[in-house]
């Protein structure tokens, strides 16, 4: 896939997956609209993007705010004309006491950044593309998703609600010219990741997962899981009875 002069719409694009995900397609020449609530990490990473050979935007807003995200989606385009990605990245782990202790407000917070936040992202750009006739639209969602996990029901809820999400659109989306890829990963490195005592399985280098990212996004992928010895063990974990999961999901420690 040439991604020279492509243009991207990339949520959570200040720190981790996002950070990483804008640099390397800014390396292959990509048009980058950076979205993130921090805008002096976004102008600092304007600044890598341009110096790694792409062009980058800076919108600093937030993606519970439905108004503020349309609107950056609207000058993106006013500049550049349409957008051919939208990559729905933003999100937060919600590994705190309050979001653990399933207060209401807590676990809204989670819901509201990780798939209300997405859905605001597609509202803002898949309009325009059905009527171009083309378009992309990416889900960073996760294995999380796929059942629930100890400690975990805020974020486990957020990301099977976005990976649900994102398949009804593909459905409703079908013959349209626009494509809907869901990115589903594990354990990465990241600010998300860090400061965690316990072990986790698989955990991957963000170096070493952001070309399973772009490839998923290059051959236009439903699904893609990775590492795939963790996204085995997870969807074997899907048709397990209930009674056995309980048994094998109920002893992880890993939000510890």
């Amino acid at each position: 896939m040439d991604w020279k002069n492509k243009t991207i719409f990339l949520t959570g694009a200040s720190s981790g997956i996002g950070e990483a995900l804008a640099i390397a397609l800014a390396k292959r020449g990509a048009i980058i609209g950076l979205l993130a609530r921090r805008k002096e990490l976004l102008d600092k990473l304007k600044h890598k993007c341009e110096k790694a050979g792409g062009t980058a935007r800076v919108f600093a807003c937030d993606v519970t705010n439905e108004d503020a995200v349309l609107a950056a989606a609207e000058e993106f385009i006013h500049e550049f004309e349409h957008i051919d990605i939208l990559i729905a990245n933003a999100g937060i782990g919600g590994n705190n006491a309050e979001t653990r202790a399933l207060q209401p407000l807590a676990v809204k917070k989670v819901i509201d950044i990780n798939l209300l936040g997405a859905v605001n992202s597609v509202g803002s750009v898949l309009p325009r593309m059905l009527k171009r006739g083309k378009g992309h639209l990416v889900a960073i969602s996760s294995l999380a998703g796929f059942r629930g996990l100890p400690k975990s029901a805020a974020y486990s809820a957020s990301k099977a609600g976005m990976t649900a999400f994102f398949e009804s659109v593909r459905l409703d989306t079908r013959h349209s010219g626009v494509d809907v890829t869901i990115i589903q990963p594990g354990f990465i490195k990241t600010p998300l990741t860090s400061g965690r005592e316990a072990r986790m399985p698989f955990l991957m280098d963000l170096s070493d997962a952001i070309p399973l990212f772009i490839r998923a996004i290059e051959k236009k992928k439903r699904f893609a899981a990775f590492p795939w010895q963790l996204a085995t063990v997870v969807r074997a974990g899907k048709f397990m009875p209930s009674w056995l999961y309980d048994r094998i999901a109920g002893r992880a420690r890993y939000r510890e």
